[in-house]
């Protein structure tokens, strides 16, 4: 999924290419510079080969590290402890919803290193059916974040110690940041004065919803969406032939 980045081939056939004997270095640097400058190899016994991280891109100044799901816990874990990397602290970890993508979810962990003034976010991906492995072994402050995203966008971790939803009411239908979650949602909370209480009931619409154009040239991502194209060959139309 990742490896369409600019610039990385080079690293990607760097992984398939590395003996499981020898060490792989996957950090090269972190912001512009830092004192330990991020060199860090890791041997096999710590890191399956398939799990290795494969993906590395700046980001404004910024390391961005895509790794395959089977390498969360490793890999966050070596940040964490390694000398030269000391990313105590996980300050952010989200999700990201991409409807046109096989694995529609990215999950977004941010991490911090207070000894080095650096930051470095780690992604992965999965979809509506496949549990990621939870972080709360490795980062206590992923327990509340990762409840966010299971009931946010109903991405499943595994082995979370109490993944329950956090934000919404007890049995509410769907989650909300999923692109395909209509925006008045499924069911209606009001007071009712004639009972003298809070009431659900279904969203009846006055009007039906309008069908916004995500092709608009005013799309804030548009490296998300694929042309229009490649939707019409997905819908059985033929390509034009080259004349």
């Amino acid at each position: 999924m990742f490896s369409g980045h600019v610039g990385v081939g080079r690293l990607v056939s760097k992984k398939l290419q590395t003996p499981p004997s020898q060490a792989w270095t996957f950090l090269s640097a972190l912001n512009q510079v830092t004192p330990a400058e991020v060199s860090c190899s890791l041997s096999s016994s710590l890191f399956p080969l398939p799990s290795l991280p494969y993906v590395q891109v700046s980001c404004f100044n910024e390391l961005e590290v895509c790794i395959h799901p089977d390498g969360v816990i490793p890999v966050l874990t070596f940040l964490r402890d390694h000398t030269n990397a000391q990313f105590k602290s996980l300050v952010d970890l989200t999700a990201v919803d991409v409807p046109t993508r096989q694995n529609r979810f990215e999950i977004v962990y941010n991490l911090l290193s207070l000894r080095f003034n650096s930051r470095i976010r780690v992604k992965t991906y999965t979809d509506e059916l496949t549990p990621i492995e939870s972080a709360v072994s490795v980062f206590k402050a992923a327990n509340w974040y990762e409840r966010e995203i299971w009931d946010m966008f109903g991405v499943f971790f595994a082995n979370h110690p109490d993944l329950r939803r956090i934000l919404t009411d007890y049995g509410f239908e769907g989650h909300p940041f999923r692109k395909d979650f209509p925006l008045s949602g499924y069911v209606e909370l009001r007071y009712d004065d004639e009972v003298k209480r809070v009431v659900a009931e279904p969203v009846e619409l006055a009007q039906e919803f309008r069908k916004f154009d995500l092709n608009s040239p005013w799309e804030a991502f548009p490296v998300y969406r694929q042309p229009p194209e490649s939707l019409k060959l997905e819908a059985g139309d033929k390509k034009p032939e080259a004349k």
